[in-house]
């Protein structure tokens, strides 16, 4: 595995301004490269990206495939031929990695908390809770709200009641298990932000109880009726479940080195609710042109592999068994990869400009960050700062296809337009939209089709992914200490360079290897490289990526 270093954030402020402009020598040893981040990220336009995506609506929308393109379906399938396609037409091996994974039909279902009846938005089954003819229990909470171990249910009668818990420190699923050991028959788990909560087991378990998602408020208020004396829950939830063959496509650069690999990636699959075309057909459609723009340019110092996830909104089944697959049968090429970037709704209507915080500097993270995490989310917030595009931090929660990647200590980060969070007035300063609203008014429904991309935050996100990976396919000196090679061919003379002025000695913390290495990377940076480290001020804090 490539060790992993860590750099000074400030070292290397003095040359971020030579660093992001646009003519400079490009590409290391081979001189190949064609152009710098700043033009490659104008070759990747938001007018080709759309008819990437309007390719996915005609497919969610031809006859036989129900208007989805969820994992498994005839939608999905042609969904991956597409993409097999265009990447095969711009030159690029494809792979079908084929997995086989679990999908559950909700035929019908019903809540109702003291006598009122909640709707299908307001009362969300996990995905893979077991069902339950109509039952109706009195409510009951733990004694720490988030009810993850037995303890937290102590001294609580909990047998033949429905329980009440609120998201957070630990999965669905365990608070499933432990509420269903204290005896109780389902479970309520409400939001901890404003907005509806679709969640996931991620798979069938034995020993869970029928669970729901609903919203903060709702929960709250639930709790103080708990509190006044009994409130009776009924729950009916009937399903099926059938395992279904799906896959993933994954694609590579030919050239680059093979054990420093940047990657990237998207989900592809929607959910049966709709065509899914921010959610996720915006990642994938712009990673889509990204690949197809890159395959024009010279030789690269990085290998570049993209992936088209399948079945994400069924649990991030699809890369983790890439990852899964990785560590059982070839576990060196996890250490090859030297980051991984994920793009998963980047078009939303009422949209935030969010990068994933790694280094927590405005959300809390819920996970063990690796290292060089941080330092991947730079590219992106240099990038935002240097052409003065606010942006927000996100929750590093491992809520999409990152999770896998940076449980195997692999550095990872994103970015994201925004789901089911309500929209704030300091966000509305930022970006425009409409404050009291979600991000995505449409997430995870029909209506999230091709009206439903705003082409604006499509533009700023496909710019920031393509400046990304041009960046990245140079140099990741400043993720793992991988730098790109300097070009020692000898020249015309020329005179004697004036003598420099002292300057104060580069600052680097690691091994003793980290010196020498960071004086490559100021020279690779005044060559040209874009991956600078001045961190970029945040101004509000948002939570979280959807899953």
């Amino acid at each position: 595995m490539t060790q992993r270093r860590t750099f000074s954030r400030s070292a290397l402020a003095g040359v971020a301004a030579t660093a992001l402009t646009g003519a400079m020598v490009w590409g290391g040893s081979s001189g190949a490269w064609a152009a710098p981040p700043l033009e490659f990220a104008d070759t990747v336009t938001v007018e080709a990206i759309m008819e990437r995506l309007g390719a996915l609506q005609s497919i969610a929308d031809a006859p036989g495939n129900g208007g989805n393109r969820s994992a498994g379906s005839p939608g999905y399938e042609a969904s991956g031929q597409y993409v097999e396609s265009v990447l095969q037409e711009a030159g690029y091996v494809t792979t079908r990695q084929v997995f086989d994974v679990t999908t559950q039909t909700i035929v019908s279902q019903s809540v109702a908390v003291d006598g009122e009846t909640l709707t299908a938005e307001q009362a969300i089954p996990m995905t893979y809770t077991p069902g339950t003819p109509s039952i109706t229990f009195d409510a009951v909470a733990p004694t720490v709200s988030t009810g993850c171990t037995a303890d937290e249910w102590a001294g609580v009668s909990a047998t033949d009641r429905i329980a009440v818990v609120s998201r957070g420190v630990c999965s669905f699923t365990e608070k499933s298990l432990v509420a269903a050991a204290a005896g109780a028959r389902a479970v309520l788990i409400y939001n901890s932000e404003p907005g509806p909560l679709n969640g996931t087991f991620g798979e069938v378990t034995a020993g869970t109880v029928p669970t729901f998602g609903i919203e903060a408020d709702r929960g709250a208020a639930l709790l103080a009726e708990i509190g006044e004396g009994p409130v009776p829950i009924s729950v009916a939830l009937e399903q099926t479940v059938d395992t279904v063959s799906t896959f993933n496509v994954i694609a590579e650069t030919g050239t680059g080195r093979p054990d420093n690999v940047v990657m990237l990636g998207a989900h592809l699959d929607s959910v049966p609710e709709g065509p899914g075309i921010n959610d996720n057909g915006s990642g994938s459609a712009t990673l889509l042109e990204v690949a197809v723009q890159l395959a024009k340019q010279g030789e690269l110092n990085n290998m570049v592999r993209f992936a088209w996830w399948g079945a994400e909104e069924l649990g991030l089944v699809g890369s983790t068994h890439y990852v899964d697959d990785l560590a059982v049968n070839d576990p060196d090429a996890l250490g090859r990869i030297a980051t991984y970037l994920n793009f998963d709704m980047v078009g939303s209507p009422n949209y935030i400009i969010g990068t994933y915080d790694a280094d927590e500097s405005s959300v809390p993270a819920d996970v063990e960050i690796p290292e060089g995490s941080a330092e991947t989310e730079d590219v992106f917030e240099n990038y935002f700062t240097s052409i003065g595009q606010p942006f927000v931090g996100t929750s590093f929660d491992g809520r999409s296809d990152y999770q896998a990647f940076i449980d195997n200590d692999i550095p990872a980060s994103g970015l994201f337009t925004g789901a089911d969070d309500v929209k704030t007035e300091e966000e509305v300063a930022l970006f425009g939209g409409i404050a009291g609203e979600t991000h995505d008014q449409n997430y995870h429904q029909a209506g999230d089709d091709l009206a439903n991309i705003n082409q604006e935050a499509l533009g700023i996100m496909s710019r920031a992914i393509a400046f990304a990976t041009a960046s990245l396919a140079n140099d990741t000196v400043l993720i793992n200490g991988v730098a790109a090679p300097v070009d020692e061919t000898p020249g015309p003379p020329t005179a004697p360079a004036p003598a420099p002025k002292p300057q104060p000695a580069l600052a680097a913390t690691g091994s003793s290897e980290t010196v020498p290495l960071v004086i490559a990377s100021a020279l690779t940076l005044l060559l040209g490289a874009t991956i600078v480290t001045v961190r970029a001020g945040r101004r509000y804090e948002r939570t979280s990526p959807r899953s």
